[in-house]
């Protein structure tokens, strides 16, 4: 079995992570797992560490706590024995792996939609944010997710972070002027997959195309830096959600479920 070495990366410490991460990136959709647009997204919290592990200095794997879970994402070629071996050492107290099968551990009845839109010519009013824009950016996430921490400090933590570069970050507004819907996309790479994470729309200006104007002005900015496909990761029981992506022109690759213990319960 494979000699991994596991490291422990503050925010700023990133930046060979995400390479790794760019370039295990496919043209289509990525397997599962984590997308450099995921650690982007994970980098707003001043406190955000990510793990890499190397084989030699060879990066192998990477991935980050998301709450309960252990977000990984291997290399092509990793072992993913040694990988899983070394995760459960981590796992206590967390019940739950995505993206990397745990031997013993059993795929969760909970489905995420995996889904992708090819580039193609639209039309939205979604606007880039800049700096005047921030509060109503962040208005729009907490909006949309109760419970949200997202402030203005924040959103400048992720865009500071090695992985900000990589940020396109939309607003769409109301004929009045009011934020409605905001997406941010994550960019890969030229010729690799793009990824939005997240999508919100306020409550009250559902219903009114603003969220997908969002998801269009952001996937759209994505192809133009050089994405050759955009993806978007969601629940599938959020039917709302994946109606939204489908009215884009998403459509559904596959389901995934993360890998948990049998006895989290007991």
């Amino acid at each position: 079995m494979t000699s991994l070495t596991r490291h422990r990366l503050a925010s700023s410490e990133t930046g060979p992570a995400l390479r790794a991460l760019c370039g295990w990136t496919p043209r289509d959709v990525p397997g599962g797992g984590l997308h450099p647009g995921d650690v982007g997204w994970y980098l707003r919290s001043d406190d955000a560490a990510v793990l890499l592990w190397t084989d030699g200095a060879a990066p192998t794997a990477v991935g980050f706590f998301d709450g309960p879970v252990l977000r990984v994402t291997a290399a092509p070629a990793a072992d993913l024995g040694a990988l899983a071996a070394d995760a459960e050492l981590l796992v206590p107290g967390h019940d739950a792996t995505d993206g990397l099968p745990v031997p013993g551990w059993e795929p969760d009845a909970e489905a995420w939609s995996v889904m992708s839109w090819t580039p193609r010519p639209v039309s939205s009013r979604a606007e880039a944010v800049r700096e005047a824009d921030v509060a109503a950016r962040v208005d729009v996430q907490r909006a949309a997710f109760p419970g949200s921490t997202f402030t203005a400090a924040r959103w400048r933590t992720m865009m500071s972070s090695p992985a900000g570069g990589a940020a396109v970050d939309v607003l769409v507004r109301t004929p009045e002027g009011e934020p409605a819907a905001a997406a941010t996309g994550w960019f890969a790479g030229a010729g690799r997959c793009g990824l939005l994470e997240p999508v919100g729309t306020a409550p009250e200006h559902r219903g009114r195309g603003y969220g997908r104007d969002a998801v269009l002005g952001a996937s759209a900015a994505l192809v133009r830096r050089g994405a050759s496909a955009v993806a978007v990761v969601t629940p599938s029981s959020l039917t709302a959600a994946v109606a939204l992506y489908r009215s884009a022109g998403f459509e559904l690759v596959r389901e995934t479920h993360d890998w948990v213990r049998p006895d989290r319960e007991s």
